[in-house]
């Protein structure tokens, strides 16, 4: 029998639970089940629950431990994906009216792969439309409407992997996969109060996923904590020839550094924060690297934010071109969005190949501040969330974001955003974490680390406990 407190259990608690056979990977399947289907549709976090198929593998999973044939500790764990993964046993509509019924029969590589770990796939989870591809302005952005963080139900859970970072928080599943270009992983595990991980471009396979930016896009796991999220990063993680920008095994060694880290922070990067934000990042900061040296570093000189949005118009206009030409960009639930579309088409070819010319000086730059650098740490988002019935543009001004989550999705390298306490509205503030290129376990650790200190990744929302 599932006891309730199990809502909230992380990967390692519900595999001892199954192991022990305290509760079977049936019952576990059935309970989350139950409360994305009872709290899912207060939160607009959920597209499509996959009973039948959720059950067969909760089947399976139980007849493998029976035979003592156990996968490993995903091993009957449930979880859910960011509708932008193709998945079996239903539709995979991108969050986008067009795409509503949209049925592409095969699973992604990050969800088969998660399968032969034992994982027990129950839902696709909600996201904003087309991942924000065609720009967007309001948390009423897709068709399965406005998001809400599950801390308080007037607020957004972020962008653009919504429901992941809504259903992980509110213990609906144990754990999601999302996906980021900009800030997209990052950004609702921080408005929700979890643990996400922005991995490497090329260590996760993307086939099977929908393309927005073909450069930048990245999958990764979302999770109660660090620990969880190494977890789910080592089953997913590997070359595939299915995607040709995945990284070949040679070169996807992962190696922690030797002797104490060196911290450093971003100039600027606390300018802009509330003040709880700030806060809390200081406190993170002086957990994890008490009584080491920690530095200050200036991000390199480039036009982040004109290059993104250069190469996301460019490569998400190609992308979504059919729905463009035929008009059915239209049916898009942000105004912004219906727009969008049409500008891409005309993005100039000029400015996207100088921005991506760019690109290799600014790996070099990020290359060098690495030579003398571990681990940058930085607040993950300057605000807490905003409220749902107000426009982005209108929300919390005065505050605003660094170039830092740009710039490294430019460059491609990794982030932990962890959770650090609770800010404006009792909202959730989060900490970030990033690396070099596969410094992924270093991460993870570091998060690790904080959350060993602090008990904020413990903490759960009121609103179903």
């Amino acid at each position: 029998m599932v006891e309730s407190a199990m809502a909230f259990a992380d990967i390692g608690e519900l595999g001892a639970a199954l192991r022990a056979r305290r509760v079977s990977a049936v019952e576990l399947a059935q309970f989350f089940i139950a409360r994305l289907e009872l709290v899912g549709p207060k939160l607009n976090s959920v597209v499509t629950i996959l009973r039948d198929r959720a059950l067969a593998e909760a089947r399976a999973a139980d007849a493998d431990l029976a035979a003592e044939h156990d996968r490993g500790p995903l091993h009957g764990i449930p979880y859910g994906v960011k509708d932008l993964l193709a998945a079996r046993g239903g539709p995979t509509t991108w969050g986008a009216a067009p795409y509503r019924s949209q049925v592409i029969d095969e699973d992604a590589t990050v969800v088969a792969r998660l399968h032969d770990a034992g994982a027990v796939l129950l839902a696709k989870l909600a996201m904003i439309e087309l991942a924000g591809g065609m720009g967007y302005n309001q948390a009423d952005a897709s068709f399965t409407g406005p998001c809400k963080t599950p801390w308080n139900t007037e607020y957004w859970s972020g962008g653009s992997s919504s429901g992941p970072g809504a259903c992980v928080s509110a213990g609906l599943v144990p754990f999601a996969i999302g996906s980021e270009t900009d800030g997209s992983i990052t950004n609702p595990s921080s408005y929700c109060g979890i643990t996400g991980l922005r991995p490497t471009y090329g260590l996760v396979s993307r086939h099977g996923a929908m393309a927005l930016s073909w450069t930048m896009d990245k999958l990764g796991p979302m999770c109660r904590n660090a620990i969880d999220a190494g977890i789910v990063l080592n089953a997913i993680k590997g070359p595939d020839q299915n995607d040709a920008t995945s990284l070949p095994n040679r070169m996807t060694a992962m190696v922690m550094p030797s002797g104490p880290l060196r911290f450093a922070t971003v100039k600027g990067a606390e300018d802009k924060c509330q003040p709880e934000v700030r806060k809390n990042y200081h406190a993170a900061l002086d957990a994890i690297a008490a009584g080491a040296k920690v530095t200050e570093i200036s991000l390199p000189d480039f036009p982040y934010n004109d290059m993104v949005g250069i190469i996301i118009a460019a490569e998400g206009g190609a992308a979504f071109r059919d729905i463009i030409d035929d008009g059915r960009c239209k049916a898009l639930s942000d105004p912004d969005g219906r727009r969008g579309g049409y500008s891409n088409l005309v993005a100039p070819a000029v400015d996207y190949v100088d921005a991506m010319r760019l690109r290799a000086p600014m790996r070099r730059a990020f290359e060098k501040i690495f030579d003398d650098v571990d681990v940058l740490v930085s607040p993950t988002f300057s605000t807490v969330a905003p409220p749902i019935a107000q426009s982005f543009d209108k929300s919390y001004p005065g505050f605003s974001d660094g170039p830092l989550i740009t710039a490294c999705n430019l460059v491609g390298i990794p982030a932990v955003a962890a959770p650090s306490g609770f800010g404006l509205h009792g909202l959730p503030t989060s900490v970030m974490f990033v690396g070099p290129a596969l410094s992924e376990p270093r991460l993870v650790s570091v998060a690790a680390s904080l959350q060993t200190k602090t008990d904020w990744h413990r903490r759960h929302p009121p609103l179903i406990s």
